[in-house]
């Protein structure tokens, strides 16, 4: 599991979505938001979304960061043209932002805008899952640092194999709720029932109002499992993953993880150094792992360019992109001291990923990179095993001598990462 933080404007969007049906129709929440960018057509956006000149509005970033308003980054109660005033003068700004965990500077490249709501109350609420039981926390002192007034925090464990059904939702809540116990209880089961389905891993209400009588999200953080993005697209609609603040995607990094969403298997890719000599190929998250820290073991950790993984069993058009964007990374400079650069395709056995399948689509991309790869003197080393992996380490080693490529080939018998070391001709500890 991937724990991939998401936009305030989607969970609320989803909240919007969910709410009513999990609650049978009791709470209703109206997403009135929208979210704008340096590219966003403002005239357009109004014409769509007359509400914004109709009454007062609420902007803040929504960039994966908390503390906005004690960060000065938090415009309540204007109209929209104060708001579109307000924006224009900080985006694409770069600011500072100190939260609990520490002190950030990054890019503001988009903002929320929203209804502002008038209120007086102010509650918390966080469901965590975990592995073995899920967490529900509730605060009548919302709206602040809670870890401040954390002594007002109530409770809920729920135990994996629980229903949130057979919890005492209500009787966990404090007396001084009132009337509202009940309608707090109908709202966490609610958004209980949407974490589990939707594959939330992490949802956070601080501060939730009443309007109406209906508990309303003023601001929301949220967490979802990206392993689920397959089986969970119709439920999550278009769902983007945001870098985390101060840590902007390259073009060639949002290329995979726009192929990631395409597939029910996993393509992911982070660029560490785009001058580095060893470029890493590899099939598994847990090797992907392996392979980085081999490479780190043997001392060449400012070497390594690239972290990232191709598993469950991709098809060979997906292989085939995939291995494009990575070889035209790799290609595309010399060493400056003409030192040879490696890439190393490996990974463990595979379950059920076809190997020879998947390596016909790194053959295709290899054969279209074949002279840039010699230009670039690269080096090939591959070890793998698998369904089909006779077949597939055959086709790389004929491969290799039809375009006069160096390209070593193993199989199972050879230890996982042993063509770290080959390569690179060290050996861990020396």
């Amino acid at each position: 599991m991937a724990q991939k933080g998401i936009r305030e404007f989607d969970a609320k969007r989803m909240m919007a979505k969910a709410l009513p049906e999990f609650s049978n129709g009791k709470i209703r929440f109206e997403a009135a938001q929208v979210l704008i960018g340096a590219n966003t057509d403002l005239q357009k956006l109004e014409q769509e979304n007359p509400w914004l000149k109709a009454g007062k509005l609420v902007a803040k970033p929504d960039q994966l960061f908390g503390k906005r308003g004690l960060n000065n980054l938090l415009f309540v109660n204007k109209t929209w043209p104060e708001v579109q005033k307000w924006i224009a003068e900080r985006m694409n700004k770069t600011v500072t932002i100190k939260q609990t965990t520490g002190v950030t500077t990054g890019k503001l490249n988009q903002f929320l805008v929203e209804k502002f709501i008038p209120h007086e109350d102010e509650y918390y609420l966080a469901i965590t899952t975990h592995r073995e039981n899920d967490t529900i926390h509730f605060s009548t002192k919302g709206g602040v640092n809670i870890e401040e007034v954390w002594d007002s925090v109530v409770t809920l464990e729920i135990p994996i194999l629980k229903e949130i059904e057979e919890m005492d939702v209500a009787g966990f809540l404090p007396e001084e709720l009132g009337a509202k116990k009940e309608i707090v209880a109908e709202f966490i089961i609610a958004l209980y029932k949407m974490l589990v389905k939707y594959h939330f891993v992490y949802l956070e209400l601080n501060p939730f109002t009443f309007v109406n009588g209906v508990p309303v999200a003023l601001d929301a953080v949220a967490k979802v499992d990206d392993y689920a993005s397959y089986q969970c697209a119709q439920y999550w609609g278009e769902l983007k993953f945001p870098s985390p603040f101060g840590l902007e995607k390259t073009p060639e990094e949002e290329r995979v993880d726009e192929l990631d969403e395409r597939t029910g298997a996993s393509l992911k890719l982070t660029i560490l150094n785009p001058a580095g000599r060893i470029w890493n190929l590899v099939a598994g998250g847990g090797a992907s792992v392996i392979y980085a820290d081999t490479v780190v073991d043997l001392g060449y950790t400012k070497e390594l360019a690239n972290y990232g993984e191709y598993s469950g069993d991709p098809s060979q058009e997906l292989t085939y992109a995939y291995t494009k964007t990575v070889l035209d990374l790799m290609t595309r400079q010399k060493d400056p001291e003409g030192r040879p650069k490696y890439l190393l395709i490996g990974g463990g056995i595979a379950n059920f990923t076809d190997v020879a399948k998947t390596f016909t689509g790194i053959v295709q991309a290899i054969k279209e990179y074949q002279q840039k790869l010699k230009e670039t003197n690269v080096k090939i080393y591959v070890r793998r095993g698998g369904p089909n992996y006779v077949e597939g380490l055959n086709i790389m080693k004929d491969l290799g001598t039809k375009l006069g490529i160096p390209i070593e080939v193993y199989g199972p018998e050879t230890h996982m990462t042993k063509i770290v070391s080959m390569a690179l001709g060290k050996k861990v500890g020396e």
